[in-house]
């Protein structure tokens, strides 16, 4: 086979880069190895910040999003007993959030593949990169039984964290930062209308509470746990017991329940490999970089990288200039290192450390009270949490 970009990865940053080329008229193959029913109903972030609304909408594959999605104007943070309103939209000049799941922006993208006759390979196997410092790259895998050789121009690497494409890069290329965090989210999908309009992050002396939606009738909530916690030790009804404690105020607020449709402990970790290319292959999302999810950044920097990747392939492919793709890196990890630090700030804030003797509480507290109060600090928080512009 014969393509000009070799896309790893049917994720958010696979489908948007390739249906960003197509609009460019640049060919390209997205190889995955589930199903497309897998990717299709795999449930992960749901926050989607201004910029990526906009280049979604831009891109046409905005309108279901715009029909159903869920505008967010402010954030809560709640201690002590009390919510705190964070206006996002008046702080930043009109910008906001929308809640809208990862699931359904990647169903808006396999569509509009499919429509436009797109080469989507599901259940791939055996992926290999080869040649990635030749002008020709190929990627070889199996599907339905034979084996491939797909020569492309360029390979896009946007198969997540435990992908093959930033394992193939060989040994001292590249360097990797990380940060694992003494704690992680066990995480709920409830069919439960949501009790509150707009996202709630709670600091608790029992931990962090998150409390979220997916839509009109389904709520997303989580809780701050140990990194090894047993989920068989936390059954449904210990679940909301603690989700009360965490989330309720002293003004008779009620958290609804509802049946929980799945649950699940996810691990918080920062992770960052520079650069984020070598040769002819280019890393983008997960691939690359790992975000704690109290900033709700990691699908809107993955649409950040390919955003930045297409405009440098076209200049490519329809001008011969190869300077855009040569700063891809230096000019992705400008904005991954700015969600990364905003990331950790958030999750220090607003989690409680397992070793800590009071004096991190203090800290937290005292940074709380001032980013409430103080108009230029919750002016940053609403700076960052709705996405500086692409």
């Amino acid at each position: 086979m014969r393509t000009q970009v070799g896309i790893v990865g049917a994720g958010p940053a696979g489908l948007l880069l390739s249906h960003l080329l197509h609009r460019e008229g640049i060919e390209s193959v997205v190889l995955e190895s589930r199903s497309r029913e897998y990717v299709e109903h795999r449930v992960r972030a749901g926050v989607l910040e201004q910029g990526t609304v906009d280049l979604l909408t831009n891109a046409g594959v905005g309108a279901r999003m715009r029909r159903e999605g869920l505008p967010h104007h402010g954030i809560e943070l709640r201690f002590g007993g009390a919510g705190h309103r964070i206006d996002m939209k008046a702080l930043t000049g009109g910008r906001s959030i929308t809640v809208y799941g990862q699931q359904e922006v990647v169903k808006d993208l396999i569509q509009a593949r499919v429509a436009a006759g797109g080469q989507l390979l599901f259940e791939v196997a055996g992926v290999s990169l080869h040649d990635l410092d030749s002008n020709l790259p190929r990627i070889r895998f199996t599907h339905r039984g034979d084996t491939i050789d797909l020569q492309c121009d360029v390979i896009a690497g946007c198969d997540g964290f435990h992908g093959i494409c930033r394992q193939t890069i060989p040994d001292g290329v590249l360097r990797a930062f990380e940060r694992v965090y003494p704690f992680a989210w066990l995480g709920i999908l409830a069919a439960a209308p949501p009790s509150h309009a707009e996202l709630i992050y709670a600091y608790h002396e029992r931990g962090f509470a998150l409390f979220s939606m997916r839509s009109p009738e389904i709520t997303r909530l989580y809780l701050q746990v140990a990194p090894d916690e047993d989920l068989a030790a936390w059954p449904d009804a210990r679940i909301w017991e603690e989700l009360h404690t965490r989330l309720e105020t002293h003004d008779d607020w009620k958290l609804e329940e509802g049946p929980v449709l799945e649950k699940g402990v996810t691990p918080m970790r920062s992770f960052v490999v520079e650069p984020m290319q070598h040769g002819r292959l280019f890393l983008a999302g997960d691939a690359a970089h790992i975000v704690p999810p109290t900033g709700a950044k990691g699908m809107n920097l993955a649409v950040a990288d390919v955003s930045v990747l297409a405009t440098a392939l076209a200049a490519m492919f329809k001008t011969g200039r190869e300077d855009l793709l040569a700063a891809y890196s230096t000019t992705c990890l400008k904005r991954v290192w700015r969600a990364e630090h905003f990331s950790w700030w958030m999750t220090s804030m607003l989690h409680r450390f397992p070793d800590d003797d009071g004096f991190q509480h203090r800290l937290q507290r005292s940074q709380l009270d001032y980013v409430v109060s103080s108009p230029a600090a919750s002016a940053s928080l609403a700076e960052n949490y709705v996405g500086l512009p692409l």
